[in-house]
């Protein structure tokens, strides 16, 4: 169902279904709370091979980003297709979610961030 490779500073979680929808959702959800309980606390979803998705597989999303964003990290969802994005634009997620169209470029969005966070971490300590 899904496949996770695990990077430097951040997680890749592949969707390996067409399909997000409620029979996978629940695991998808746990594989978020599994890789942020392990420390991880930036994840990037690849949606690149999903031409279908539910309201389940929204709220599995979500799951990554609040458990992301809850460790102070980022969750950027990476090559979503014209249908899910149509999906996410309606469900007026767009403005909360980080997307990408590349695994490359979430890893700017995630390297950019975690940059800023230090920034901004550094001037607190002044």
């Amino acid at each position: 169902m899904f496949s996770i490779l695990k990077e430097e500073n951040y997680s890749v979680v592949k969707v390996d279904n067409e399909k997000l929808n409620s029979i996978i959702a629940p695991e998808l959800k746990n594989t978020f709370v599994n890789i942020s309980s392990e420390g991880e606390k930036n994840m990037a979803l690849d949606l690149s091979g999903v031409k279908f998705c539910d309201s389940s597989g929204l709220s599995a999303i979500l799951v990554g980003n609040r458990v992301c964003r809850n460790a102070n990290g980022t969750f950027v969802v990476v090559g979503v297709k014209d249908i899910v994005e149509k999906l996410i634009q309606i469900s007026q997620l767009d403005s909360i979610l980080n997307l990408a169209p590349t695994v490359s470029e979430a890893k700017d969005i995630i390297y950019m961030e975690e940059v800023e966070r230090e920034l901004d971490n550094n001037q607190e300590n002044e």
